[in-house]
């Protein structure tokens, strides 16, 4: 897998993910600050609940733009079999015969893009899964524990 297109795939998905914020909590506070929002009675919360949608959409807005400019700037290193994994790696993982792509990444954990027929997931080295696979190889295993139960994680390979 090309993961320069990947990264460049990533940016503009996050890039219309952005966007779409940012026109969604223009529109909230704008239904918040109009003038046909103005309470009616003591139990009419539409423009505070509003505001507070507004306000967190805002937040979230700034946490996609702060994972979008790691992406722009981050320097992602070519990886090959005998490296270890590190920030920026790209790694094939095998657990119960499911294969997984995962990109380990400093921030943006959660962010998920289909690429290429294949799901891809941001990984952070603070995830479980992340922060097992730091320092492996391709061939090694990573163990962790979920919800009490050992998972296997055979990696593939590395990128």
């Amino acid at each position: 897998m090309d993961k320069k297109a990947l990264v460049t795939a990533l940016i503009a998905s996050l890039e219309q993910e952005l966007e779409a914020l940012i026109r969604a909590a223009r529109a909230t506070y704008e239904a918040a600050t109009h003038e046909e929002s103005k309470p009616e009675n003591e139990y009419d919360t539409f423009a505070l609940e509003s505001s507070y949608l507004a306000g967190a959409q805002s937040k979230r807005a700034g946490e996609i733009d702060e994972v979008l400019s790691m992406f722009k700037t981050a320097e992602f290193k070519t990886f090959s079999k005998t490296d270890v994994i590190s920030a920026t790696a790209l790694v094939q993982v095998e657990s119960k015969g499911k294969k997984s792509l995962v990109l380990i990444m400093p921030k943006g954990g959660g962010v998920n893009l289909n690429f290429e027929g294949q799901m891809v997931q941001v990984i952070t080295p603070h995830s479980s899964l992340g922060e097992a696979l730091l320092g492996l190889k391709v061939g090694d295993t990573a163990d962790i524990e979920i919800n009490e139960q050992m998972r296997e994680y055979r990696i593939l390979s590395v990128a």
